[in-house]
Formats: C-alpha cells, sequence, structure tokens
C-alpha cells in the first residue's frame, strides 16, 4: 500500500503545478483604468430605453395614479409601511391616512 502511495502523492502534486501554473500571456494585478474604458457610443447603444409609442403611456410615464400616491405616502411613514405587510395596504393607510 506504501508503495502505491508514494507516486500517488507525486503525480497528484505534479498535476496540481501544471494546472495552477499563470498564463504568461494575462496581465498581472488588477486590469487597469483605461482597459475598461469603453466608448460613448457603444455604453449609449448597449443601454439604450425604448421610445413610447402612444400618448396615453406618454401621459402615464409623468403623472402617478391617485393610488400610486396613495402606496408612496404610506411608505414614506414608517409605521404604515410596516402595517401594510401585516394587514395590507387598504387597510393600513385607511387606519393611518383615513378613508381614501
Amino acid at each position: 500500500m506504501r508503495s502505491l502511495l508514494a507516486p500517488l502523492i507525486l503525480a497528484l502534486a505534479l498535476a496540481v503545478l501544471c494546472c495552477c501554473e499563470k498564463d504568461s500571456k494575462a496581465p498581472s494585478g488588477s486590469p487597469s483604468a483605461d482597459s475598461i474604458k469603453i466608448k460613448k457610443e457603444v455604453a449609449n447603444a448597449f443601454v439604450r430605453r425604448q421610445k413610447r409609442s402612444s400618448v396615453y403611456e406618454w401621459y402615464f410615464e409623468y403623472y402617478k395614479s391617485p393610488m400610486e400616491q396613495m402606496r408612496e405616502r404610506c411608505e414614506n411613514y414608517q409605521p404604515c409601511d410596516i402595517l401594510s405587510e401585516q394587514i395590507g395596504f387598504p387597510m393600513a393607510y385607511n387606519y393611518y391616512f383615513g378613508r381614501y
């Protein structure tokens, strides 16, 4: 058993050295800031938003519904936000701000 163990350990050690050897082509250390930068045109093409197609979509992009305004009011008031997670938004809003 010992006669097999020594060559096996030696073979594993050589395999680890071969697999873990650094690539000579890869730069050492972290990449520089110049290698990370991309052109503005390329970045804008990647992150470009979809255009709104109808007047209806334009309107609701700029103006919030009354329900959305109430939800934001409840989210900004911490006791209402916590209670809304427990019993639901309509009941929590009604408890803190009255009838909607």
